[in-house]
């Protein structure tokens, strides 16, 4: 009788063994897939970078194009294609010329002067592009540039020598320095907006 008594016993031991060693291989599993995901997640996100800067080196990197639209001061559009767009807006790296159609700020001090001297030099004109390598993007998918106008000078220290865009010190960029000096002389000889601009004329990174 003690015999058949112990059978079931040690069958509901075997069939709870068996169960606890199927949770652990379930549980195993599972930490494998999220280890996986967790690392497929982080190698693409640079990769997709990587890839995105590529891309834009061999599409626009000194290569020239035609302007066809001035936005602002320091936004224009060229004759490329990009992405759904039948255009490629660029924005100036390490400048910002006073807002024209902002939303919110509208019309700035020296707004459309600005916007106007860029027209007059590159509307309508072949441009060339330069890129950084660390970044070829802005905020709002625009390709952040310098452009070389037809006489070989650059459109960005153009801006900020006549005194028709503040030096951006928001973001890193090759010529930070050298755009700090080139707004620093503009601003001494009171050139373009320099002359009479008040501070809560200025953009309101500029302000703080």
């Amino acid at each position: 009788m003690t015999r058949k008594a112990d059978k079931p016993a040690s069958a509901m031991s075997r069939r709870t063994k068996a169960a606890i060693l199927a949770l652990c291989l379930l549980a195993l599993a599972v930490a494998v897939w999220l280890d996986n995901e967790n690392t497929s997640q982080t190698n693409t996100q640079p990769k997709s970078e990587d890839s995105q800067i590529l891309s834009d080196f061999d599409r626009y990197h000194k290569k020239s194009f035609l302007v066809v639209n001035v936005v602002d001061g320091d936004t224009i559009d060229i004759n490329i294609p990009d992405a759904n767009k039948e255009t490629t807006r660029i924005r100036l790296w390490g400048v910002d010329t006073p807002e024209t159609k902002h939303p919110q700020r509208g019309v700035m001090y020296f707004g459309p002067e600005a916007s106007q001297y860029a027209r007059e030099l590159t509307l309508g004109k072949q441009v060339t592009i330069y890129l950084e390598e660390r970044r070829t993007r802005g905020y709002y998918g625009r390709l952040l540039a310098y452009i070389q106008l037809p006489d070989r000078s650059f459109l960005n220290e153009i801006l900020l020598s006549e005194g028709f865009a503040y030096a951006d010190w928001r973001f890193r960029h090759s010529f930070y320095n050298k755009y700090k000096q080139l707004e620093a002389a503009a601003k001494a000889a009171k050139k373009g907006l320099w002359e009479k601009v008040q501070p809560d004329q200025m953009p309101s990174w500029r302000q703080n």
